[in-house]
């Protein structure tokens, strides 16, 4: 079996290896691969594993060997996956990686909002404390998180273990559904409807999918029932959110701070009005890549492939 993939850097810069891989069969793996190289680079795979490298109808039927598209993330959107179904090919992804690091993120952020340990550090190594005629300084608010109310868009995996983090800094949590289904009982979390969530959370935390129905899912009208106080943190997908009302938001004084590790385009366009709004944190997607979370990403892309291979096909996206 000939096995590529076609943009491996982002999973494994380095400090990982491909042996599972290699132990399946003929490896040839690209840190990156340009759209106009994929079909060249993967004429002769009967494995096609991708992150980010676009598999489209037209790619996909270009490449008559195929017999298995593996997807190094949870998401799926690059891969044409009624394209794929239709020459029975399988596409697998990774469902449950990275909710651990991802929850960590969320509090890396929100703590981020709440110390602004950056802006202070920079502070001290620029002289500011050695000029200081007083034994400390604070260039930003000082929130403590003890009796807020965070408010959960989403709860699934991890939205869970964002609960759970929240109880132990003694926040109240506050949730919404994503799906049609009547919420289950969640010891610690109160499920309300979204207008009052909005409305009671000191920080708004986003973990649903992003579908038609949530897209812009907070735009200017839900920014105006949220707390001019309130912080909101995003980790999920970038167009939940409509951009340019958000900062407007955050340069008006209407909302005390984003934090955001996702946006709509990535990378960003120089454009990006968040780019410039006040207290606004933006990380590079980097809420999944802790190497724990990137290790177990692999492993289980292994073991996909090698059910595959195995004529028992699991983590099954499309069919």
């Amino acid at each position: 079996m000939n096995i590529v993939v076609l943009d491996g850097y982002t999973l494994n810069p380095g400090d990982l290896d491909w042996d599972g891989l290699r132990q399946l069969g003929e490896l040839a793996v690209y840190d990156r691969t340009a759209p106009e190289l994929i079909v060249e680079r993967a004429a002769a795979a009967d494995l096609v594993l991708t992150n980010k490298t676009p598999l489209t109808a037209a790619t996909i039927g270009e490449l008559p060997r195929l017999k298995y598209i593996g997807v190094l993330a949870t998401g799926y959107n690059v891969v044409d996956t009624a394209a794929a179904a239709a020459r029975g090919i399988p596409v697998a992804n990774v469902p449950t990686y990275g909710t651990t690091s991802v929850a960590q993120a969320v509090f890396a952020l929100l703590l981020e909002l709440c110390h602004r340990v950056q802006l202070h550090s920079d502070a001290v190594h620029a002289g500011d404390w050695t000029r200081s005629p007083d034994f400390c300084f604070t260039r930003a608010p000082q929130i403590e998180l003890a009796g807020k109310t965070l408010g959960l868009i989403g709860l699934g995996r991890i939205g869970l273990q964002t609960a759970k983090i929240a109880g132990a800094f003694g926040m109240r949590v506050v949730a919404v559904g994503s799906g049609r289904s009547k919420p289950q009982p969640v010891e610690g979390v109160e499920w309300v409807e979204l207008d009052e969530l909005l409305a009671r959370s000191d920080v708004v935390s986003l973990h649903c999918p992003l579908t038609p129905a949530t897209e812009k899912l907070i735009q200017a009208e839900r920014i105006a029932r949220m707390k001019p106080s309130a912080l909101l943190i995003n980790t999920s997908r970038g167009a939940l959110i409509h951009e340019q009302d958000l900062a407007d938001a955050l340069n008006a004084g209407r909302l005390a701070g984003a934090a955001l590790d996702v946006l709509s385009v990535e990378p960003p366009t120089p454009d990006n009005p968040l780019l410039t709004a006040r207290n606004c944190v933006i990380t590079p997607h980097i809420a999944w890549a802790t190497k724990e979370a990137r290790s177990r990403l692999m492993a289980t892309a292994v073991d996909n492939a090698r059910a595959f291979l195995s004529g028992q096909p699991v983590n099954v996206v499309n069919g």
